[in-house]
């Protein structure tokens, strides 16, 4: 498969990747905005499904087609852009399934549960606003290197 590919895949999975942890913060937004808990069930279940079925494939292919365009491309993996996009792909995949996707599950069952307590609502959304921003922003940094490859 030629270099080319290689990167255009990557890149389409990055494209995929972001665009859906995005706009997974801004539906889950809206539904918290209604107070509405079926509205809420619907919202976490509409981004725990796009992240089962969107996010993770996306991760897996910028993982395999960006190491195969590293290989391809004879880039060393020590390149400061390289090593710390990687390091800050590793983050961001921790944060998201040691947090944001396990709090997710359990905001979704707590509306589910006909015995809602929205303080504890309000506590496990706090909590996945912030592993939820770890999980953005570090590879928002590694995009950002990728482009403008600082040595």
């Amino acid at each position: 498969m030629p270099l080319l590919i290689m990167k255009l895949i990557h890149v389409a999975a990055v494209v995929v990747f972001l665009g859906t942890i995005v706009l997974g913060i801004y539906w889950k937004a809206l539904g918290d905005r209604t107070r509405d808990p079926k509205i809420i069930a619907h919202t976490l279940e509409g981004v725990i499904g796009a992240d089962r079925r969107l996010t993770m494939p996306s991760a897996t292919l910028l993982f395999i087609f960006g190491f195969g365009a590293q290989g391809m491309g004879h880039y060393p993996i020590m390149l400061p852009w390289i090593l710390w996009s990687i390091i800050l792909f590793v983050i961001s995949t921790i944060a998201f399934m040691g947090f944001v996707s396990p709090t997710q599950k359990r905001m979704l069952a707590l509306m589910r549960s006909g015995n809602l307590d929205w303080n504890q609502y309000e506590a496990l959304s706090a909590k996945w606003r912030l592993w939820g921003t770890v999980a953005l922003v570090t590879p928002i940094i590694a995009f950002v290197l990728m482009i403008v490859k600082p040595q």
